[in-house]
């Protein structure tokens, strides 16, 4: 009992870390049909900034902060850079976004440095909430979770309770009675990819001091939130939020299952020979295959529902 509850709490959150960073992508895509692939790269830039901010001013000031900053600079990016290759089509875009990720993780090494740093979880947000039986669940995982549910519920009321967000949609599907009202589409797209990225950014300030944050820390989540992204559906908000729950979970459970296919033979009283074959693969422990159960997810999805479980547009 314990261990399924803790680990489901660590799992939701854990999920609800990957779907604050896979809702600005997803928003992106399903508004403007850009796969930005150096979205994991904003959500660095995030903890970094956070973690500058943090450092002259303290934690609260750089929660705030740091997310505009990346969404101005997201903002820049497509003002400046997306929009002049997007008339040549989705490849070029593609090509774009992927070399911007690669630039962006050598700037952060000369700007901050090949190490970690000592981005840390602030002083009043230490500590446990509350201990089940011998097991304790720290506080900041709890705020990471109301973090993630007060933006999507930010982004519910934005999208279908402001004017802002009514324009938003109809820029989408009918961009030039949009502009026939007076409305700058080519900027409401810009605004739109800078909001993303703030997002991503914002998953960064939080992500950053809960886990690490060194020049890796895109690459290690960046496959991560596609496979969220086509598992939820592509272009869809609610698909992103039960795929990430799913893959938070699915692995927080795999990580800490600590047997092997052989050991469950064995206790079915199935004995299987040393020489016998895939032999060494039985030996494999659930945690040890943790890491590819996503992928595998993917594949599995692909297959079987290629427009993801609530997806309706085509990828």
């Amino acid at each position: 009992m314990e261990f399924t509850l803790i680990s489901l709490l660590n799992g939701l959150s854990y999920g609800l870390l990957l779907f604050m960073l896979s809702s600005g992508l997803t928003l992106i895509f399903s508004m403007m049909g850009v796969l930005n692939f150096a979205h994991a790269s904003f959500y660095m830039i995030g903890a970094y900034f956070a973690y500058s901010i943090s450092t002259a001013i303290g934690f609260w000031p750089a929660l705030v902060l740091a997310p505009l900053a990346v969404g101005l600079l997201g903002a820049l990016v497509e003002r400046y850079g997306l929009r002049k290759v997007h008339k040549y089509g989705q490849i070029p875009e593609l090509l774009f976004t992927y070399g911007l990720s690669y630039v962006i993780v050598e700037l952060v090494q000369l700007l901050w440095g090949r190490v970690a740093v000592p981005y840390v979880i602030p002083a009043e947000l230490q500590g446990s909430l509350f201990t089940l039986y011998t097991t304790t669940f720290p506080i900041y995982r709890a705020f990471m979770m109301l973090i993630a549910l007060l933006m999507l519920c930010a982004i519910y009321l934005v999208l279908t309770r402001t004017r802002i967000g009514l324009v938003i949609q109809a820029a989408l599907t009918h961009p030039q009675m949009v502009e026939a009202l007076g409305h700058n589409v080519p900027r409401v797209f810009m605004w739109v990819f800078g909001g993303g990225c703030a997002l991503a950014g914002l998953a960064g300030v939080i992500g950053g001091n809960a886990f690490v944050t060194e020049p890796n820390m895109a690459h290690a989540l960046g496959s991560i939130i596609f496979v969220v992204v086509v598992v939820g559906g592509m272009g869809s908000l609610t698909g992103a939020l039960l795929a990430s729950l799913l893959i938070g979970v699915l692995q927080t459970f795999a990580v800490a299952l600590d047997f092997s296919m052989l050991s469950m033979l064995a206790m079915l009283g199935i004995h299987v020979d040393e020489g016998a074959f895939a032999y060494g693969a039985l030996k494999l422990t659930i945690s040890q295959l943790a890491p590819i159960l996503p992928y595998l997810l993917l594949v599995l999805i692909l297959i079987f529902r290629p427009k993801g479980l609530l997806g309706t547009r085509e990828g």
